[in-house]
């Protein structure tokens, strides 16, 4: 974490040495350093640990390690929602942004819920919402034919999920639903260690399962839509760092995962937001593509040695 964070401040075009981070330097260093790299980097470690967080919820709610945004409608629902005003040049304020990225993530993980049963079995509200997934990434590929060459490229590169050209503005956009998202996180986590135990003896202890699983994607969702709405889909995040984070805990539950689940992410956006900035300099590629290129076998690997 601290590599990538160093890495991410001082390295790039113009080069800044440490002792000059924060004072020292020329007045053009200063600026990239403070309105630049500074807020992309915070918003890097916001937005991993929120993925991070939100995987680890939809896995523990649904008993299953392979349930992610991605496969659930989620995150497809929020990147449609944030994609289609773009296409249809409709004029939208940078702060409604989020409320259509939650609008989008809402349906997804609705029409998922809602054709699974209202979550009645967890293999079902799995299965469901990759075939929702699949439909919403579909309307995406619409929109994608609509759109003319300017507006193509930039839903694309949005699509694989960029903190390119991210300011302070950006940051301060995802506080007020990290106010309402945080303290839903810490109410829900008990209940996630309960729905472990399997829907029968949940239910014995007194939780009502299919709410407390419609909750969960409900906290998943303000988790994952405003952050989707200002970096796109950061892909498989919300797959690898509760991976991540079993691994190197095994003997404790939800509750001691879910900070170790949104540190992993926080530090798995943040080293691939690294490479994304500076392996093809002086062009950036998204960090999503660096999230799924790594996180996919690593996460994987980890699957196959917990087995």
């Amino acid at each position: 974490m601290a590599g990538a964070a160093w890495c991410a401040l001082c390295l790039g075009t113009p080069y800044v040495p440490p002792h000059r981070l924060f004072g020292g330097g020329d007045e053009i260093a200063r600026v990239v350093v403070t309105e630049l790299r500074v807020p992309r980097l915070v918003l890097a470690l916001v937005a991993g640990a929120c993925l991070g967080a939100a995987g680890l919820v939809l896995q523990e709610a649904l008993r299953n390690p392979l349930a992610v945004p991605e496969m659930l409608g989620v995150s497809s629902g929020a990147a449609l929602g944030v994609a289609a005003p773009l296409v249809l040049a409709v004029s939208v304020p940078a702060a409604v942004e989020p409320l259509l990225a939650l609008g989008g993530a809402a349906l997804g993980g609705g029409l998922t819920l809602l054709a699974a049963g209202l979550g009645r079995s967890p293999s079902a509200v799995l299965l469901t919402g990759a075939a929702v997934a699949a439909a919403l990434q579909a309307a995406l590929l619409v929109l994608m034919v609509m759109a003319d060459q300017l507006d193509l490229q930039l839903i694309y590169r949005y699509l694989l999920g960029s903190l390119s050209a991210r300011t302070w503005e950006d940051v301060t956009g995802l506080w007020p639903w990290l106010i309402v998202a945080v303290p839903a996180l810490v109410l829900c986590a008990p209940v996630l260690a309960v729905l472990r135990l399997g829907d029968d003896d949940a239910e014995a202890l007194g939780v009502r399962v299919r709410r407390a699983r419609f909750t969960a994607l409900a906290v998943a969702v303000v988790l994952i839509a405003p952050v989707t709405a200002v970096c796109g889909p950061v892909a498989w995040v919300g797959f690898l760092a509760p991976h991540l984070a079993r691994r190197l805990n095994p003997r404790t539950d939800a509750v001691g995962w879910l900070p170790w689940s949104a540190a992993w992410g926080a530090a798995a956006v943040a080293v691939a937001d690294v490479p994304a900035r500076l392996a093809l300099a002086p062009v950036e590629t998204p960090a999503g593509a660096w999230t799924a290129l790594l996180g996919v076998p690593a996460g994987v690997a980890l699957l196959r040695r917990r087995r």
